[in-house]
């Protein structure tokens, strides 16, 4: 009888133990696009920020990176998110449309945070923003701008750009980078060289040899500094500089000054905090889905860090930054957008109408 009551006891001990053990919760949840949260530029911008509020408010997060780039792998990693306890997903990137489009459908009780995108149907024929869905874009024509103009005005002379892909975030980041290079040339009365052949689109944001390769060719034919608006591929270019002598880079996203001594300054686009602030919505009861925010410089969306000490005339790229921010802030300076029609009429009334300056609008497009 004793012997019959202890093995009772034993087992229910033992279901006890794996209730209280279950599947642990998470309810903060990101799911990562092409790159990791340690791409070093737009995951991880956006992984900071979730973290940076979860350990601040005692909150349980995790992130889920899919098996491969397609919607059907984005979907079963937001059902393993919604399974593991998530009450809102944060996807950062425009990989995430056409998925959240459907994730917003099937869990209606789950928040979505979508940067830099809008949810759509795969063949772009339905736009729908549902009530629990937040989707966050950026200007980053304007963080593009001060990029290229920091880089004039700290006296490079000779300029590239490297895109991931052509997809529209990077597409502006690029034509802010040639519109503020020119507009600084213009106010210094100087001659700069950024041609066609030095303006490109990589593929992918994933750090590759023939990334590496293409920077250290550019290098070797002048180009002083290379913004790589490219996801993890920036490292590629990176490390192009740091086997050459006096050659520089521009970070995207984050400040990337702690991943090289050749990062001059990089091109902020405030993904953590937009994260932290709708996660801050979202436990103040204050989430307003079903739209579309825009955040730039008036808002604080894009700048460029305050540390301006890798210049060597740091102090006067400060000054000369703020003073152009303030225009771009004020209407001042209407930054062209997202096509190279745009940027050829910026670049025309500031005096520049070769045709270098054409196949470089061409290129940017």
């Amino acid at each position: 009888m004793k012997k019959a009551l202890l093995a009772l006891l034993v087992v229910f001990a033992t279901l006890f133990t794996l209730v209280a053990c279950g599947p642990e919760k998470y309810e903060i949840a990101m799911v990562t696009d092409s790159g990791g949260i340690d791409d070093k530029s737009f995951n991880q911008g956006t992984w900071e920020g979730i973290v940076k509020y979860a350990t601040e408010n005692d909150k349980s997060y995790k992130y889920y990176k899919p098996a491969e780039v397609s919607d059907a792998a984005y979907l079963a990693a937001i059902a393993l998110a919604v399974e593991g306890g998530a009450k809102i997903v944060i996807t950062p990137g425009f990989l995430f449309e056409s998925s959240i489009y459907e994730a917003q459908t099937l869990y209606p009780e789950v928040k979505f945070v979508l940067i830099d995108g809008e949810p759509h149907t795969p063949d772009y024929s339905v736009f729908e923003t549902k009530s629990n869905t937040l989707n966050v874009l950026f200007d980053e024509n304007e963080a593009g701008f001060y990029a290229g103009y920091a880089a004039v005005r700290g006296g490079m002379r000779n300029l590239g750009f490297f895109g991931g892909m052509a997809v529209p975030a990077v597409v502006r980041f690029g034509i802010g980078y040639v519109a503020g290079a020119y507009y600084a040339a213009d106010e210094l009365d100087v001659q700069i060289t950024f041609t066609a052949d030095h303006y490109h689109y990589l593929g992918s944001f994933a750090p590759s040899d023939e990334a590496k390769t293409r920077a250290l060719s550019w290098f070797d034919a002048g180009v002083d500094v290379l913004f790589a608006a490219a996801g993890g591929a920036g490292s590629s270019a990176m490390a192009a500089a740091e086997e050459k002598t006096g050659k520089f880079t521009i970070g995207v996203d984050k400040d990337q000054k702690e991943d090289s001594l050749t990062v001059l300054t990089s091109a902020l686009k405030g993904v953590g905090e937009a994260a932290y602030q709708a996660l801050t919505d979202y436990y103040n009861d204050e989430f307003v889905g079903g739209r579309t925010i825009r955040l730039g410089s008036a808002n604080g969306g894009v700048s460029l860090p305050d540390d301006f000490s890798r210049f060597t005339n740091g102090s006067a790229v400060k000054t000369a930054y703020e003073a152009v921010f303030d225009k771009v802030v004020d209407g001042t300076i209407m930054v062209p957008t997202n096509n190279g029609t745009s940027l050829k009429a910026f670049l025309n009334a500031l005096g520049y109408t070769d045709e270098g300056i054409d196949a470089l609008c061409d290129a940017a497009e």
